[in-house]
């Protein structure tokens, strides 16, 4: 091998974007299962759950997702009926977005759900290891958001 040539398996942003991707797609088979939810839908719902009004700006910025990927997820979700979209009142080219009353259900069933799979998820490191990946991605998100 090429002693200039990075060692993608060992190159630091490749391994946490190989561990975030399988870490989602483990949980997405959870709210898939249950309620046909895509990953863009289940942060949608999710940002909305946490925080009420928003708009897809907001969201996007958020959630760190494409505003096409955003709009698809509003559509989605509206059309489920558990999402409304109401023009602002002071700029009427954005709308606000919240859930509705079947879109708040369907978040508060899936808080306990997700929490319990973090837990079980972080159960499964040893605590001091534990320990110790929770305060470096801390340290990380300081620096880099």
């Amino acid at each position: 091998m090429d002693a200039a040539a990075l060692e993608l398996e060992n190159f630091l942003p490749y391994r946490f974007n190989r561990l975030a991707d399988a870490v989602s797609r483990d949980f997405a088979r959870i709210y898939k299962d249950r309620h046909g939810l895509t990953r863009p839908e289940w942060r949608l719902l999710a940002t909305l759950g946490q925080y009420g009004t928003m708009t897809a700006t907001a969201v996007g910025r958020h959630s760190a997702m494409h505003k096409t990927k955003v709009s698809r997820a509003v559509t989605a979700l509206e059309r489920r009926l558990w999402l409304t979209r109401r023009p602002d009142g002071e700029d009427r080219r954005v709308d606000n977005l919240a859930l509705t009353k079947a879109g708040a259900r369907v978040y508060r069933e899936l808080v306990p759900i997700a929490r319990n799979f973090e837990k079980e998820l972080l159960g499964s490191i040893d605590p001091k290891d534990r320990a110790a990946l929770l305060a470096g991605m801390r340290a990380l998100e300081r620096k880099l958001l």
